[in-house]
């Protein structure tokens, strides 16, 4: 902070002086008395700092012993700096636009190689932030809080790659909170072992969007407490990322519904409840259930299922 600027008392004036002199003394110290003014003081420019956050991990299913040597400074990539939260993920190479291909695609993309760290949890009975409820499929993965992107990242295959050149492919189901980094992947025990062992803890792996095909076909639940009132619908079992979620409202039109972070889509005031349901993936794709009626927590198969690619 600049000193405060001080007065100076002007020299009294000789007698013996010159009346040119006395004036050129007088006008000298009339600058200077200017000068010093307070009004006219500097301040010193002040040095800008950065705050420091810390963040806590949010509460979910009992860490593994492994994990504590996790910290909030883990790096999105095994060789590079550490960056925020809203760094993109650390790729190969530049991550391109979403191609005409994918044009619904999020932060996770098709044909993306993704670099990040492999961690493990224990899964408990298969369920998670998704939502989906518990499972006997065991390859699953919690998404880091960045790439699950308000549960864009529910549902998706990915897989995952060591370098030892062992791999497994996963799907998420759950979210792994910060400080888990972009392209940290947080594996069940089981999916994890298929990489390296327990004891591991930390796995430096690349992983990579899928479209697999499978007999599964597409189910939809709506949740407890829906009426025709308010109504919060989630789709199970979709082999591409869900990008969309629309009902047919009265008017014979369609209205795309909200996604939440609990991986369902939200009509608050009951429009389209009950209704014709279309769902489309981040290829485009589009399937439409006419069958679809409000019997909460039931799971109404829909005999459909997205392309593989």
């Amino acid at each position: 902070m600049a000193s405060r600027a001080h007065h100076r008392s002007p020299r009294k004036r000789h007698p013996a002086l010159a009346p040119a002199a006395a004036v050129a003394v007088v006008a000298v110290a009339v600058s200077v008395l200017m000068a010093l003014r307070p009004g006219a003081q500097t301040t010193a420019a002040r040095p800008t700092t950065t705050p420091v956050t810390t963040h806590a991990s949010a509460a979910r299913t009992t860490p593994s012993p492994a994990e504590p040597s996790r910290s909030p400074s883990a790096s999105p990539s095994p060789t590079k700096a550490a960056k925020s939260p809203s760094t993109r993920p650390a790729v190969p190479a530049p991550a391109q636009p979403a191609s005409g291909s994918a044009p619904l695609a999020g932060r996770i993309r098709p044909k993306m190689t993704y670099e990040g760290i492999a961690t493990f949890y224990d899964t408990g009975d298969g369920d998670g932030a998704c939502l989906y409820g518990p499972t006997d499929d065991v390859m699953t993965a919690a998404m880091n809080h960045t790439d699950y992107e308000t549960s864009r990242a529910c549902g998706a295959y990915v897989e995952v790659r060591a370098a030892n050149g062992a791999s497994v492919t996963v799907r998420v189901t759950n979210e792994c909170p910060l400080p888990c980094a972009p392209g940290q992947l947080d594996l069940s025990p089981q999916a994890f072992a298929r990489l390296a062992t327990p004891e591991t803890g930390r796995l430096p792996i690349t992983w990579t969007l899928l479209s697999p095909a499978t007999s599964e076909r597409i189910s939809i639940r709506y949740k407890t407490g829906s009426s025709r009132y308010w109504c919060a619908i989630q789709a199970v079992g979709h082999q591409n990322p869900l990008a969309r979620l629309e009902v047919r409202t009265t008017d014979d039109g369609w209205r795309q519904l909200p996604r939440t972070a609990y991986n369902y889509f939200l009509s608050e005031q009951g429009e389209g409840c009950g209704s014709a349901i279309r769902l489309t993936d981040i290829y485009g794709e589009t399937l439409t259930f006419e069958g679809a009626s409000i019997r909460p927590d039931a799971v109404q198969s829909t005999g459909l299922q997205f392309a593989a690619r």
